[in-house]
């Protein structure tokens, strides 16, 4: 027999979300601050020469930089004021949490509730304008190499510096806003309307490698086949959870009798979601950048080395990106679900797993479950990032029918239609909530003195 949560999701439709008033601000907050980011990808950098970017991009658009391109939704194409996106901030995120599992001090700031975590942002921020300071003054330094700069020199190189940093900062804050006031997830939202903004363009050029005779139509029917066995897996996996029975003993207060039922423990068999292919390809890019932009035509010493061998389809760059993949599932994994700390809330309050002593033997048996589950998530992300890759170095497809892409799409979509709906079953209960106070209201009647 279903729940009544699930009987009120059941019920969801388009005339509870008309009547969801704080929802649809919150969708047309989000709406809008996703409009300037896209409006902020068109607003190119000062001193910049459009017809030597132009040709540097056709050079390179098969490189780290088409991937680079991909995930700013098309800034570093168009050299624009978000061109280095939101990356830096996400590899600040990964050494923060990297270091509060190593570093006492973060670790007791994590441990003290809101303040603590206040202070690890600021901290968090802290690195992200030192990476992108680093990387826009490679970047710039790499421009001015590749003669994209108009005028050359330490003023070009100080304004493209300030507008770069300036311009992750405020996608930082864009993303903030919309996960404190819009529908939540607002970093992810930003990639995938990057992603999704430019896929008519390849989808467009898919396409036209058809038309070219470049590609077969067997090739394009089985990769759009490809793709759509990709997203069927990705939403099959993503929903798929472990789900351990906890049940909880009777007890007796006063006349009434409580507990005596079950419940049970969901474990997505993905924990940590779409956050190791992001995590690794931006730590991929991060040293590759300055590499790809000073050496663009792969002869440049050990720099054109360094971006030959990141390269898409070769077996460094398969091989490290593979390896960071596993090693953010295990890690993010550790850092979301703590099995110590759940078997002692299950204690706490009565709970048990059958035929496992609470307490210790509990967060034994919730690690060993876990563990397993981390080792099919990482094998799925890995397999599904990989294949594409591999099919993209080897027939030249856009970069947007990777399965980094594809699982990010995806992902979101089914993260925002989650969150969406979260929202309509709060309005729900409170509307709910509101009706019975009116019904308590009239019951009750005027009094009588």
């Amino acid at each position: 027999m279903a729940s009544s949560t699930e009987q009120m999701a059941a019920n969801l439709s388009f005339g509870s979300f008309g009547k969801a008033k704080d929802l649809q601000q919150r969708l047309l907050f989000t709406l809008a601050l996703l409009c300037v980011y896209r409006a902020g990808t068109f607003i190119p950098l000062p001193g910049i020469d459009t017809v030597q970017l132009q040709q540097f991009i056709e050079q390179t658009q098969g490189g780290i930089i088409g991937v680079f391109n991909m995930f700013t939704g098309g800034a570093v194409q168009r050299m624009a004021i978000f061109a280095l996106g939101i990356m830096p901030y996400i590899s600040a995120s990964i050494i923060m949490q990297l270091a509060t599992s190593m570093v006492p001090e973060l670790e007791r700031l994590k441990k003290e509730g809101e303040a603590g975590r206040k202070k690890i942002n600021q901290y968090t921020r802290y690195g992200t304008v030192f990476l992108a300071t680093i990387q826009a003054y490679g970047m710039a330094v790499g421009l001015e190499g590749q003669g994209m700069a108009v005028e050359p020199g330490m003023f070009f190189r100080a304004t493209a510096v300030i507008t770069l940093v300036g311009g992750v900062m405020f996608l930082m804050w864009l993303g903030e806003q919309i996960t404190a006031r819009g529908v939540g997830n607002g970093i992810s939202l930003i990639i995938f309307v990057g992603i999704v903004a430019e896929l008519p363009g390849a989808l467009a050029q898919f396409f036209e490698l058809g038309r070219t005779g470049q590609l077969s139509t067997f090739a394009i029917i089985g990769i759009m086949l490809m793709a759509i066995a990709v997203i069927y897996g990705v939403v099959y996996v993503e929903r798929a959870q472990r789900r351990i029975l906890i049940q909880y003993p009777k007890r007796q207060v006063g006349q009434k009798m409580y507990g005596g039922e079950n419940q049970f423990l969901p474990l997505k068999i993905n924990t940590a979601g779409v956050i190791p292919p992001i995590f690794a390809s931006s730590l991929l890019l991060l040293p590759t950048t300055v590499a790809s932009f000073s050496a663009a035509d792969g002869s440049a010493g050990w720099l054109g080395t360094v971006a030959a061998l990141l390269g898409h389809g070769q077996p460094l760059f398969l091989v490290l990106f593979s390896a960071l993949i596993v090693f953010f599932v295990f890690f993010y994994t550790a850092v979301v679900f703590n099995p110590e700390d759940v078997a002692e809330n299950l204690k706490k309050h009565g709970g048990f797993v059958p035929g496992i002593r609470p307490g210790k033997r509990t967060a034994e048996y919730l690690d060993f479950v876990l563990t397993r589950l981390s080792v099919v998530g990482a094998i799925y992300l890995v397999v599904v990032c990989l294949l594409p890759e591999l099919l993209i170095a080897e027939v030249g497809v856009p970069f947007y029918f990777g399965g980094t892409s594809l699982l990010i799409v995806v992902s979101v979509t089914m993260d925002t239609i989650t969150q969406i709906q979260s929202h309509l079953m709060a309005h729900q209960y409170q509307g709910l909530i509101e009706k019975s106070k009116i019904r308590g209201k009239k019951r009750s009647g005027p009094r009588r003195i």
